[in-house]
């Protein structure tokens, strides 16, 4: 049925859009057999409409690999920064939060490592159509430039946090791990204390030997529904790092090996001493940051895709900000 939903979905706003060229079609041969000249306005705004909606579903023809409709794990890692980059961590876990609930996808945590001035890492599971492509041009490095309230000379503090996005493999992907292949090991998740605190070895951490590739989930209080999450997760991670093996593209696996630093980065969040948002790949940038930091990035979502979709080079470039 979510199949058939998905056809449906990429077939009817064609025939939509091919009707809308009929009617203007019509209205064009109207206004010519009738020498009106009154109606020129009103089809070049239809047309206009025309092919701003031919341009929205060329961008959503891209989303036609094997996994794009599917949902996602989205990771966040705190960098280089230590209390600052914990604290924008927390910052970017809030904005994907928020998109997630403006798009009206379903976002639960699956492994949470806080800290004392935010978190350092997060794994979030977006369960939608489309979350995976609509996400993987997110994965990389984001740089927060800004006065820190941690700071009490208010001086101007540069801090990272990489993004990674793999999808969420449904039955009909296959990926095979050998239990050899696999260290397994248990531990107890945090809690609030009292009454919350969880007296068994619930957690799950799964360490793939052959690749290195490390997963967890403490969400639960049940081990076994803790260990079906990391082992979704573990197999979502080894199709995407064994795809890009095979295609020898290692970019976007190495989005989080990468050091989270200086010179790495995707997009440039800045608050002081202007406020802009720029994305070092497709040059897309906003002033309005509040907007985005409260999940409107659909613009630079759009701009990824846009930038696909011409075969423009989407390798980051250097925006001149000096480090401070």
């Amino acid at each position: 049925m979510n199949q058939i939903k998905r056809l449906k979905n990429s077939v009817e706003p064609w025939k939509e859009l091919m009707a809308q060229i009929d009617d203007v079609q019509a209205l064009y041969d109207l206004a010519v057999e009738s020498g009106e000249q009154g109606e020129e306005a009103e089809i070049r705004s239809q047309l206009d409409e025309a092919q701003k909606n031919y341009e929205q579903q060329s961008r959503m023809s891209l989303l036609s690999g094997e996994v794009d409709a599917s949902s996602a794990f989205l990771s966040i890692h705190s960098g280089a920064g230590g209390t600052e980059a914990e604290d924008w961590a927390f910052m970017l876990s809030r904005m994907y939060s928020r998109w997630a609930e403006r798009r009206g996808f379903k976002l639960e945590t699956v492994d949470l490592l806080e800290a004392e001035g935010g978190i350092k890492s997060v794994t979030f599971q977006i369960d939608g159509d489309y979350v995976y492509g609509f996400l993987k041009g997110e994965a990389g490095i984001h740089r927060l430039v800004r006065i820190s309230p941690f700071d009490a000379n208010a001086r101007r503090h540069t801090s990272f946090a990489s993004v990674y996005v793999f999808p969420v493999l449904d039955d009909t992907i296959e990926v095979k791990i050998d239990p050899k292949d696999l260290r397994v090991d248990t531990y107890r998740s945090g809690g609030k204390g009292g009454q919350h605190v969880n007296k068994t070895d619930s957690a799950v951490r799964f360490t793939h030997l052959p690749t290195g590739i490390v997963v967890a989930c403490d969400s639960e209080r049940s081990q076994l529904m803790n260990r079906a999450t990391a082992m979704s997760i573990l197999k979502s991670k080894l199709y995407e790092y064994y795809k890009q093996e095979k295609e020898k593209e290692n970019s976007k696996y190495s989005a989080e090996k990468k050091d989270i630093s200086w010179g790495n980065q995707i997009r440039s969040y800045v608050f002081q001493p202007y406020t802009m948002v720029k994305d070092l790949r497709t040059r897309a940038e906003t002033g309005n940051i509040q907007a985005v930091m409260d999940g409107d990035i659909d613009q630079f979502i759009e701009a990824y895709l846009n930038a696909m979709w011409k075969g423009l080079p989407l390798d980051a470039e250097d925006d001149g900000e000096d480090a401070q």
